[in-house]
């Protein structure tokens, strides 16, 4: 009898028959095991204190991180649109510098940004100081400061180091706006702003969703900074509960449900992006038309770009300096070099790794055509989703139960134990960083493999040529640019990256990142600046790129 041919069998044939989709399928599987370890732990653990919690704990954990949550989310989306409307609409003074200097915010770390403006606005702050100097105040009765270790203070100041997410997606999207449709809203009558309202914004809402969830993922991801507001989220409850009250069973309940939030985060952001019924397919000849303000328009509207830059960029780099330059002579410490040299070392290690796993998957992808392999390597790319405190607790506990068990293999065997071999060491921190990036490598390759052609594959298949072939002289050499692309952007999230280093860093192990968090947690703000500055200056690079990006993107002045 003949066999009957379906999708799901040409699938599982194509994987069969293809060594490399069996080696990314595998490297899939350590990408989801922080997920499938706090599920595991978290309905293990016994739930006898959930009651308690339910009445007194959680519902101010939940009600605080969603606040926070929400209200950097709203804020970034007001910030983000008028910066890139401005910019893609309107002519006016300083335009082509602003329209990329509105990046330069990504260079700082939130946890940086944050422990600079604590220290700045607070009572002992060098502005207090100096308005109590002015004004001849005498005590804090004599004047109102607004807290700035507050709720409101965190969301703040953390939109003004996220807000370059939203820019970006509300800029490309308000630049591919046909032109003929605001051309007939102003034949119309109606006035730029309200076309703006009514049929911009419509249009440009999936990116702005885009925007607004990497926002709401930095928010979940972040420890430093609510730490430095004195602000308590699940995320740093989490840390709280598992490293000061030794309780894994209660720490993985809560990274579970900072996971199903974030997991709904993902899918409502993704069914709003299906239900989108707007029609984006009309094009236009003409390029996009810049209106020219003069006088007090054109003032006000350079400053309302410039502003968020300098609150978000350019303040905290001078307050920074001038730290820094404080301690300058004995700054450039042992201790600094160390955790410079870490930081550098790991970052490369996270950066070959992750490279590989995402070139392997995309080859993988691209030779078999397998959905099945593809939802895989997809599912793999989640760990940017995950807070670190959750991806640090999922990548510990399994690392931690292999050394048990090898150890106790060799202890009945040979009578040896060799203690911690991958808990203990960098490969738990350099897996957590290749989960959590693979996404951003993937990103940057799939795109340079879909400008290459599918005829050079099959002219190279019927030469003969095997699959490791053609990847070593075809792609790799036409995928260049987006293997450097991806280096660099993995290479720079991995010297700024905290919550997870935090956790799986091995005993005495420093980083940038954990030497600035670990200072300024005990008020040596000037102490940590060198650090923070060596973060701010790699974190210039990938924002020099996504400059020289725009201008392809945004119309000339």
């Amino acid at each position: 009898m003949a066999e009957v041919s379906t999708p799901l069998a040409k699938t599982s044939l194509r994987i069969s028959r293809s060594p490399t989709a069996w080696v990314a399928a595998l490297l899939a599987l350590p990408m989801a095991l922080p997920i499938l370890t706090i599920v595991v732990l978290a309905t293990g653990a016994d739930f006898a204190a959930w009651p308690h919690l339910l009445k007194a704990v959680l519902p101010q954990l939940a009600i605080t991180t969603l606040l926070f949550a929400a209200g950097c989310g709203a804020l970034t989306l007001v910030m983000g649109c008028l910066s890139a409307w401005l910019i893609a609409m309107y002519r006016f003074p300083g335009r082509g510098m602003l329209r990329w200097m509105a990046l330069l915010p990504l260079a700082i770390p939130g946890y940086i940004t944050a422990l600079i403006y604590v220290d700045f606005l607070t009572y002992a702050g060098p502005l207090q100081g100096w308005l109590r100097t002015l004004m001849d105040w005498q005590s804090p009765d004599d004047y109102w400061f607004p807290e700035i270790r507050s709720l409101g203070g965190a969301i703040c100041v953390m939109s003004l180091a996220l807000y370059p997410y939203v820019y970006m997606s509300a800029l490309a999207a308000f630049v591919k706006q046909p032109v003929n449709q605001l051309l007939a809203a102003r034949t119309l009558g109606r006035p730029l702003w309200r076309a703006f309202v009514s049929i911009t914004l419509p249009q440009a809402r999936p990116a702005l969703a885009v925007g607004v969830v990497l926002v709401i993922m930095e928010c979940m991801n972040d420890i430093g900074a609510v730490s430095f507001f004195g602000v308590r989220t699940v995320t740093n409850a989490i840390y709280s509960t598992w490293l000061d009250q030794g309780d894994l069973g209660g720490a993985a309940q809560l990274a579970a449900l900072a996971l199903l939030f974030v997991a709904t985060l993902v899918w409502v952001e993704q069914l709003a992006r299906n239900s989108d019924k707007l029609s984006r397919n009309a094009k236009s000849s003409e390029a996009m038309m810049l209106h020219t303000l003069d006088g007090w328009q054109a003032a006000g509207a350079a400053v309302l770009v410039f502003l968020p830059v300098f609150l978000g960029f350019l303040l905290p780099v001078i307050l920074l300096l001038g730290h820094g330059l404080r301690r300058f002579s004995t700054g450039l410490s042992s201790g600094l070099l160390s955790a410079a040299w870490n930081s550098i070392g790991l970052a490369l290690i996270a950066c070959v790794g992750t490279l590989l796993v995402a070139l392997l998957m995309g080859h993988a992808n691209r030779q078999t055509g397998s959905r099945l392999l593809k939802t895989c390597t997809r599912f793999a790319g989640m760990g940017y989703a995950l807070p670190g405190t959750v991806l640090g607790i999922g990548t510990l506990v399994p690392l931690s139960q292999f050394d048990l068990g090898i150890n106790h293999l060799t202890q009945q065997v040979w009578d040896w134990r060799p203690g911690l071999i991958l808990s203990g060491s960098l490969f738990g921190l350099a897996l957590a960083y290749v989960t959590r990036f693979l996404i951003i490598a993937q990103g940057s390759l799939e795109s340079g493999f879909e400008k290459i052609p599918l005829n050079l594959d099959h002219v190279a298949r019927t030469l003969g040529r095997r699959p490791w072939q053609i990847l070593q002289n075809i792609h790799l050499p036409l995928l260049r640019p987006a293997l450097l692309a991806a280096a660099l952007l993995v290479f720079v999230d991995a010297m700024k990256e905290l919550p997870a280093t935090l956790i799986l860093r091995p005993f005495d192990f420093e980083t940038l990142a954990t030497r600035v968090f670990t200072l300024a947690s005990l008020g040596q703000i000037e102490e940590s600046a060198m650090a923070a500055l060596a973060i701010v200056v790699a974190g210039l690079l990938p924002v020099i790129i996504l400059a020289r990006g725009l201008r392809k993107v945004v119309p000339k002045d």
